[in-house]
């Protein structure tokens, strides 16, 4: 079976294929190929099985090599979900050997899917670090509310009572500014402004941005990303005044409340680790974990890589973080968490 690799000229068949394929998501999708190249420098590799000219599978791979955390292909880097999407099985194994054989040319320490559901149970595998929140949501916004738990529910009507509001921003200024402060406090490296930028530029109506302000004061905003009809809140933030307002509970009941209205029928939490606080947030909207399945090849590495904030080895670099300027973060963090995918 003849695995090819997506040149810019078919671009259009490849997402034919996510738009219409039950197991493909937005991370799928063949923008990212542009998205990861020009934001980040790192080479993506688009990988899919074509018989009787229609695409049967496919397999994007992106390759993130760094001195300080090591040389890694999967699929996908900086997105919450990957892995092969193939019409049967032989298109399946077809995908993840043509994958291997890349990781062994590319000489890497490891092969990574990140799985919505098992494939290969002997396989070495993250299982219990990684859970995603998926919920459908009823087309009658007061209903949405009064399905979110009774203690959660206090929390958004709180901001609607500090008269907190909403509108749609078509630039990433405030957002950028809202999402970096969030991130400083949470010792995290920020992502550049050129990336969200070409997040917008690749994606267009697809990438929407909500923004939280009371009178007229930047309070919270976030980066929606649309597939099929799905909601995915993925990048967000608030101010130093979000948490005494609710910002960030006020805006994810807002994007929650624009989408019914727009005939979205699932709203995405994305992946969180377990235990975290963002965890516990999710799950406090009525939204059940569901657990995400990272499965690997090792290729030349003798164990399963644990880059994530939970690793001790990251606690003081992330206490030390927390207190530089937020100037500064703005300024290193990109050449960071660019190497992290």
């Amino acid at each position: 079976m003849d695995v090819k690799q997506l040149t810019d000229q078919d671009s259009q068949r490849w997402d034919a294929f996510v738009e219409q394929a039950a197991e493909a998501t937005f991370f799928h999708r063949a923008g990212w190929k542009q998205v990861i190249e020009q934001a980040f420098g790192h080479q993506v590799y688009l990988l899919y099985v074509e018989q009787g000219g229609q695409i049967q599978g496919i397999l994007p791979l992106g390759h993130v090599k760094s001195l300080l955390f090591g040389n890694h292909l999967s699929s996908m880097p900086f997105c919450v979900y990957g892995g092969v999407v193939a019409e049967d099985d032989a298109v399946r194994q077809a995908l993840e050997q043509a994958a291997i054989e890349l990781a062994q040319q590319l000489g890497v320490d490891s092969l990574e899917f990140r799985n919505s559901s098992p494939q290969h149970d002997d396989w070495p595998a993250k299982r219990d670090l990684y859970v995603t929140f998926r919920k459908e949501i009823d087309p009658d916004p007061e209903q949405n509310l009064k399905n979110i738990p009774r203690k959660q529910r206090a929390m958004v009507r709180k901001g609607i009572k500090a008269g907190l509001e909403s509108c749609w921003d078509s630039d990433i200024e405030r957002f950028y500014d809202a999402y970096s402060q969030s991130v400083h406090a949470l010792g995290t490296p920020v992502f550049s402004k050129q990336y969200f930028q070409i997040l917008k530029d690749v994606f267009a109506d697809d990438c929407r941005i909500l923004t939280i302000t009371q009178e007229g004061r930047l309070i919270a905003s976030v980066m929606n990303f649309y597939f099929k009809d799905q909601v995915l809140p993925y990048y967000g933030g608030g101010t130093a005044e979000a948490r005494a307002v609710k910002g960030n509970d006020f805006m994810y009941w807002e994007v929650m409340r624009h989408s019914c209205e727009q005939g979205i029928r699932v709203f995405d939490y994305g992946r969180s680790k377990v235990g975290t606080g963002a965890y516990s947030f999710k799950k406090n909207w009525g939204f059940e974990p569901q657990p995400l399945h990272h499965e690997y090849v090792l290729i030349k590495a003798d164990a399963v890589p644990d880059i994530n904030p939970l690793n001790p080895k990251y606690r003081l670099f992330i206490n030390a973080w927390k207190k530089l300027p937020l100037s500064m973060t703005r300024l290193i963090g990109p050449h960071i968490v660019k190497n992290l995918g």
